[in-house]
């Protein structure tokens, strides 16, 4: 047989961008994929912009309105737009081919794959219109073009699209079955849950002036403040204030502080809980990635709960939370996942900081352990508290508490010497032995988690009892 060559088919199938990119990721991350560009245009508009050099306040002025029905989705911001040129070589592709775009903005895009996947999963027409101040453009993607592996390249419409203030309006219709259902006009819930989810992930950007509405609600930022007793980190008498860390890590500024925000769990609070009845608390960590949320109120052991040495979380521990900022002009080096809605465990930087959060944590599960009577004394440490945010308690505390951190991550912290109630009733231990099997099993009703340490297992049971004795 004589030989000769031929072309094989080696160009990816456009029907597995449309459907598996978008297979692992929710509405609401989808959303917030949008929303993420219009902050990355507001973060270009402001280096750009002497003006917009306000340390406290940097996006003042920035606004992203996102409107919704079951017949449609839009977003609209006036964050400087998309330039023509981005927009012809890299705004549109799948997968971000130039490493070098934006490597001085703190954004948290790595992949370039964020709005096309949003665009998918939201339905089978879009049209994005953006106004730069030099120019516009209208592009459409269209059933025909998501369904077609040879045309790869879309229309770009250079001078259409012209908006009433430079930024960029994305418009989707022929939602897909399940997105117009929950985007209904009558689908309150999903309204609620896009709401709570936008206050909690873009609060601190909400905080420093960047305003979101959708379908005309402005949405209010949530923040973590903490009980901080301003004498206690003068040194003058003993309350409560915040455990903080502080570091750069390879173009990485790492700030992290853990307290308590509110008092102690009472008994009927911890009856509730016992009894299945949701609560509104705010605890846990909540991991910032260049001022995006990337992980909200986390209780997991993501963050260091239930593992070395730190206790799993219990509603006993329901007043304790807290913060961690990531900063990089390099958003490959923050620990994000690529929905940027999760934290990668394995990143180097993250198990390195990681032991100075379970080190905070300790701290305050040991404090909550020994406070858990109420008495006249835990409600003086309280009183003399004040709720102050993450930030702003960092700033509080008086240089020369500062101490030096010699571990390889380095930097500096402050731990704080919390009140302890008088020692009238000595700690004693408890030891005893039983089978692995009966403590995974035991394990497995109280934490849903078979892998529980033992020591958490038996403080648990230990505790559950004691508690409805005292009750």
């Amino acid at each position: 047989m004589e030989q000769y060559t031929a072309r094989a088919a080696a160009f990816p199938a456009k029907r597995f961008f449309v459907e598996m990119l978008t297979r692992d990721i929710e509405l609401t991350d989808a959303i917030l994929d949008l929303l993420d560009n219009c902050v990355d245009g507001a973060m270009r508009r402001r280096a750009a912009s002497e003006s917009m050099a306000d340390a406290g306040r940097p996006y003042e002025g920035c606004w992203a309105h996102i409107d919704f029905s079951e017949s449609g989705f839009s977003i609209e911001d006036n964050c400087g737009g998309i330039p023509i040129e981005i927009a012809k070589r890299s705004a549109f592709r799948m997968g971000r081919a130039d490493p070098m775009l934006d490597i001085d903005l703190p954004t948290v895009g790595v992949y370039g794959i964020g709005m096309k996947r949003a665009l998918f999963k939201l339905g089978a027409h879009c049209v994005v219109e953006s106004q730069t101040a030099e120019d516009s453009f209208s592009l459409a993607i269209t059933p025909e073009w998501m369904g077609s592996d040879t045309e790869w390249e879309l229309d770009l419409i250079v001078g259409a699209g012209q908006l009433a203030t430079p930024g960029t309006r994305i418009t989707v219709t022929s939602l897909r079955d399940g997105i117009a259902q929950m985007l209904a006009t009558e689908n309150l819930t999903y309204r609620d849950e896009l709401d709570k989810a936008i206050s909690a992930y873009y609060g601190y950007i909400i905080e420093k002036g960047f305003e979101v509405v959708v379908n005309t609600r402005s949405i209010d930022p949530q923040r973590v403040s903490l009980l901080v007793d301003q004498s206690a980190l003068d040194g003058t008498r003993s309350g409560i204030a915040p455990y903080v860390y502080e570091t750069d890590i390879d173009g990485v500024s790492v700030s992290l502080t853990v307290g308590m925000y509110r008092d102690l769990p009472t008994n009927e609070e911890d009856e509730a809980a016992s009894q299945g009845k949701p609560s509104t608390e705010r605890a846990g960590w909540t991991v910032i990635c260049n001022d995006r949320v990337v992980l909200h109120a986390d209780k997991t052991r993501m963050t260091g709960w239930g593992e070395a040495g730190v206790p799993a979380y219990h509603t006993q521990f329901v007043s304790i939370s807290g913060v961690i900022e990531f900063r990089s002009a390099s958003a490959a080096k923050l620990p994000i996942t690529t929905t940027k809605r999760g934290i990668d465990g394995n990143s180097d930087l993250y198990l390195s900081v990681k032991e100075f959060m379970r080190e905070g944590l300790k701290t305050f599960t040991d404090y909550t352990n020994r406070w858990k009577q109420k008495t006249l004394a835990r409600e003086e440490v309280v009183l003399n508290a004040k709720p102050v945010l993450a930030g702003a308690a960092r700033e509080m505390i008086p240089t020369a508490k500062w101490s030096r951190v010699n571990k390889p991550a380095g930097g500096r912290k402050y731990r704080p010497s919390l009140p302890m109630p008088a020692e009238s009733d000595p700690l004693k231990w408890m030891r005893f032995a039983k089978k692995t099997s009966d403590i995974e099993l035991v394990a497995s009703y109280l934490f849903d988690d078979r892998s529980c340490e033992p020591s958490v297992v038996a403080e648990k049971c230990f505790s559950d009892v004691l508690r409805k004795l005292a009750s």
